[in-house]
């Protein structure tokens, strides 16, 4: 009886192997649907907040520094808005802040990155001294100079936070990308007489995409706490937009009576970083990569 070969070889190729690997780990499934769930909440936030009106400037200060019961879930803030709802469109804040940043950070670096490892001379000895410069100042306090410079806002939190972060991902990029230049096949694309072009979009830019992904998710993580730093030391977004580090800012001030000003914004903190960090840790076993 003949066997079906085909199919074999169809089930065991690299793609499928690293799928399997990752639908296997429950770390990585854990994570994948703790950032759906961060995700689904900031999409559908108008339709899940039990009361969208706090999410500006309402007051209501009959139900002020109001403990958690069946009207108020996690509880009121000093002024009486319902905390659950303002975290609702805090983790809308804070997606955004990741993508904003990442948009940029992300694509620059990969490209400075690349041109680094594969050109080297000047090129490498440019881009690998002005990301060792950039990598020697303090992320916080470059943070700290943008915000007293620049009006506190969710865009200039996103460039305090960008220009500083491209560099991670530049470093990485340089390492992996000078590493591929050397094989055998991106030698035998320049003999054939491929273009820069081809040879970095077609040749090395691919075999970069793994740890491109698991980085960008760790770094996800690493950006929702950032942000959430600068906004609980008022260089984030400005009142009365709800954010998850200025409502930690704010609650703090009533500890420890009031203790859910603090735990509820700083557990949504936690779970959203959390999420990242384990569906990045899935990543990296799925693709079998070190970052």
């Amino acid at each position: 009886m003949p066997v079906d070969v085909t199919h074999e070889t169809e089930a065991l190729t690299p793609r499928y192997m690293a799928w399997y690997r990752f639908t296997r780990n429950p770390t990585a499934i854990v994570g994948a649907l703790m950032v759906l769930s961060v995700v689904f909440v900031a999409v559908f936030a108008p339709l899940l907040a039990p009361y969208p009106e706090h999410v500006g400037a309402a007051v209501n200060f009959r139900a002020r520094h109001g403990a958690p019961d069946l009207a108020y879930w996690m509880g009121t803030d000093k002024v009486g808005r319902d905390i659950l709802t303002r975290i609702i469109y805090g983790f809308r804040i804070s997606l955004l802040l990741v993508v904003g940043v990442l948009a940029v950070a992300v694509p620059l670096g990969a490209a400075l990155g690349l041109a680094a490892g594969y050109f080297g001379g000047w090129t490498e000895r440019v881009i690998a001294g002005l990301t060792n410069v950039m990598l020697a100042i303090p992320p916080l306090v470059m943070a700290l100079a943008v915000g007293n410079v620049l009006e506190p806002n969710l865009v200039n939190a996103m460039i305090a936070i960008t220009l500083l972060w491209w560099t991670w991902h530049a470093r990485l990029v340089y390492r992996v990308s000078k590493s591929i230049a050397a094989e055998d096949f991106v030698e035998a694309a320049r003999l054939a007489g491929a273009s820069h072009w081809h040879v970095l979009t077609r040749e090395i830019l691919p075999n970069c995409i793994s740890v491109i992904s698991v980085k960008t998710t760790l770094d996800a993580a690493f950006v929702i706490l950032f942000g959430a730093t600068l906004s609980f030391l008022g260089l984030g977004v400005k009142p009365p937009t709800p954010d998850l580090g200025s409502m930690v800012a704010d609650g703090r001030q009533f500890l420890p009576e009031m203790w859910w000003g603090v735990l509820a914004p700083g557990f949504a903190i936690f779970y959203a970083t959390l999420g990242f960090n384990l569906l990045g840790d899935g990543l990296r076993d799925m693709f079998d990569v070190e970052v």
